[in-house]
């Protein structure tokens, strides 16, 4: 079954953007070929959240600010091991975390059972 996630990372700020641009490129196509996912289209601009340098509430490994950036996918969860592990073995990247989005699936399945029962009705009316 597909699943929901939701990954946010935060890029260096010293990273030049062209390089950012091309970081998430990268996890897009991290997340197409090795997990097996597909960007969800419904959420943000085709999948992903830029939301730019912002500043962090404490320092991370020397930086007082981040590029951060969400990335909303689809996958079945058996290969997200291999997304945690391009995000550390990439040392622009300095946070990530990823995790299953249990509100959006479930408001996905309401739907469906809404539709559902509308079809149900319609046939009883015809």
């Amino acid at each position: 079954m597909s699943r929901i996630y939701e990954s946010m990372f935060i890029i260096a700020p010293d990273v030049p953007d062209d390089k950012k641009k091309e970081l998430v490129d990268k996890v897009v196509s991290t997340i197409r070929e090795r997990v097996g996912g597909e960007l969800e289209e419904s959420m943000g601009d085709k999948g992903l959240e830029i939301w730019g340098m912002r500043k962090f509430a404490y320092k991370i490994k020397d930086y007082t600010e981040g590029y951060y950036v969400i990335a909303y996918f689809r996958c079945d969860g058996q290969k997200l091991q291999e997304l945690e592990y391009f995000y550390r073995i990439t040392p622009e990247i300095i946070r990530w975390q990823t995790f299953r989005r249990f509100d959006l699936e479930k408001k996905e399945r309401k739907g469906e059972a809404k539709k559902q029962q509308e079809e149900i009705i319609e046939e009883k009316v015809e």
